[in-house]
């Protein structure tokens, strides 16, 4: 991809913590910039040390950094970042997080707990973040904890355009819960399809759920499941199950983040499932032997927000017309 997106005079900087390496040298590939020189120590003692490798002053930073596998870990670095870009004059930093775990304590719901989401986001400001720019929050009201601008991105063009690809046809679009119809339902209309919804109950804080029924029609025909982020595969492998009991054919699922380790991709493996679609929003080692589950990549839609950051443009075109380039780059 040619740099001739970006003005041709431009002081943007993309940096990589170091949950982000692969997801901004994808960006940086796409823009055709070099990534930013930096690095980060973990002493003996699991005290965390970051260091920018090149002069920012006066330069427009983003700085990519998933809240993901590692949260906390991951979580603190992007502090230290957002504070040594703006002790090196940064004219502006971005926070690039494609991730944001804690986006799942987004509320009170039972006595004496954290609203983790909005500590994390007072954070993320305090230590220096100008701006951020986030994919498919869990809700998008997280937008509220912020004081900054936030640029919410959606991974639902890339997905329905994959989906489009592999000429699935005849198929169902099925929420795993109630709470996710409405986005379901923007799948469907994008796909022109019909929409199911499961009912499914979660005893516990203990990622797993189970599946009861499924509110509509799917016997005889094909399933997608789309939901934004999965961490035991349960839910998906319990759907899977129960709609094979009511009739459908073939099973796919479309998700924006996969945070799946060893058991969980071995449940998939094993169901119902024949396809898992996710982006690299998170830089997941465990998922990428896996021969049912097909990462595209994200990177190319959050570098081009970025270049219409730099140009001044709108960044909510992207919502409903995605650049060609976008997609090209997204299947590779």
């Amino acid at each position: 991809m040619s740099s001739t997106i970006l003005p041709q005079q431009n002081d943007i900087k993309i940096f990589a913590g170091s949950s982000g390496t692969h997801f901004a040298r994808n960006m940086c590939e796409y823009l055709g910039i070099p990534l930013g020189a930096s690095e980060v120590f973990t002493f003996s003692d699991g005290n965390l040390f970051v260091k920018i490798g090149e002069n920012v002053r006066s330069k427009e930073v983003f700085l990519v950094q998933p809240i993901a596998l590692n949260p906390n870990i991951e979580f603190t670095e992007l502090l230290f970042w957002m504070d040594a870009f703006e002790r090196s004059s940064a004219s502006s930093v971005t926070a690039i997080i494609p991730y944001f775990g804690y986006a799942k304590g987004d509320k009170k719901d039972e006595p004496r707990v954290s609203i983790r989401a909005r500590v994390c986001a007072e954070c993320i400001e305090l230590a220096g973040a100008d701006r951020i720019m986030m994919m498919d929050l869990h809700t998008p009201q997280i937008q509220g904890f912020f004081k900054r601008p936030v640029d919410h991105l959606y991974a639902l063009q890339i997905l329905v355009e994959y989906v489009k690809a592999i000429e699935f046809r005849d198929f169902v679009v099925v929420s795993p819960d109630s709470g996710f119809t409405k986005n379901a339902r923007k799948f469907a209309n994008c796909l022109g399809a019909p929409v199911a919804i499961a009912d499914k109950m979660r005893a516990a804080h203990d990622e797993q759920a189970e599946a009861l029924e499924v509110i509509g029609d799917v016997e005889g025909k094909n399933a997608l499941i789309v939901d934004d982020f999965s961490i035991s595969g349960g839910t998906l492998v319990s759907l899977a199950r129960l709609l094979k009991q009511r009739g459908a054919q073939r099973i796919i699922v479309g998700l924006s983040h996969i945070l799946m380790r060893e058991e969980a991709v071995r449940k998939i493996e094993e169901s119902d499932i024949e396809l898992l679609i996710s982006t690299d929003s998170v830089d997941n080692p465990y998922v990428k032997a896996s021969s049912k589950i097909r990462i595209i990549s994200a990177a190319p839609l959050f570098a081009e927000a970025v270049a219409r950051i730099s140009r001044k443009d709108s960044i909510s075109q992207l919502f409903d017309d995605v650049p060609s380039n976008v997609f090209r780059a997204a299947f590779l």
